[in-house]
């Protein structure tokens, strides 16, 4: 009975290697792929996850197999929530599995999921920022989520050590609540850490178009346009707005 159980896992690992080999053929990666899908087994769904980290040479072919797996873990509903959370929490890129969360889990369990994986992301150096990066851009486009539940998650990483991700954060509250955006973005602006140029005029693009509320800071922010160098020729602060000129 052991060594039947054992004959099992070793031949369900060699079925996983198969499907995440990308140096073999198409057609022999798909009948590995197709074998973990006729299974019904939290290993089984992991290992159709771990498609998803793997980048085969031939790109039309890789995009298919990953889009063909979301599918196929979508159709199968929540029972792959394990199997996918455990991925998400170990892989360093998560755009295909946060594409299948978004189809198998909730409104309250897509924020209990998200939370965990913010909380292994805390902003700060890291040497990999793709999983943060992925994160930050999908939940800001995530349509299940209120504009107060999104700026409140994302607000933390415009102040991020790593630039894109301040990037990723500062877009992902272009379209949100003029309001909720307006203290986060004024204060990343301000900070005297921030020195890029690029995330700079990303901000005070933001709250241009969104029209946000400066407050009592349109004064501070008026200054450091006026300072921002080219920013100064093509942005003004008036009846407490940053205006485009």
């Amino acid at each position: 009975m052991v060594f039947g159980l054992f004959s099992k896992e070793k031949a369900l690992q060699k079925t996983v290697e198969r499907a995440t080999n990308k140096l073999a053929q198409h057609v022999d990666r798909q009948a590995a792929l197709d074998s973990l899908a006729e299974q019904s087994s939290d290993e089984a769904y992991l290992g159709l996850c771990k498609r998803f980290s793997i980048t085969s040479s031939k790109a039309v072919e890789d995009e298919q197999e990953k889009h063909w797996v979301v599918q196929v873990l979508a159709n199968k509903g929540a029972i792959v929530l394990p199997a996918l959370i455990k991925y998400m929490k170990s892989s360093e890129q998560l755009g295909f599995a946060l594409q299948v969360l978004e189809q198998v889990a909730d409104h309250d369990k897509v924020l209990e999921i998200v939370d965990q994986l913010f909380a292994l992301e805390t902003p700060g150096y890291v040497r990999m920022p793709d999983k943060r990066i992925d994160l930050l851009r999908w939940f800001s486009e995530w349509k299940g989520g209120t504009d107060t539940e999104v700026v409140s998650r994302i607000a933390p990483y415009v102040t991020d050590f790593d630039e894109n991700s301040r990037f990723s954060a500062i877009e992902g509250m272009a379209t949100k609540a003029p309001h909720l955006i307006a203290p986060p973005l004024i204060a990343a602006l301000l900070r005297p850490e921030e020195e890029s140029g690029r995330i700079k005029r990303t901000i005070v693009e933001v709250l241009a178009r969104s029209k946000a509320p400066l407050g009592d800071k349109a004064d501070q922010v008026a200054a450091a346009i006026a300072g921002g160098g080219p920013l100064a020729y093509d942005f003004t602060v008036a009846d407490g707005i940053v205006q485009k000129t």
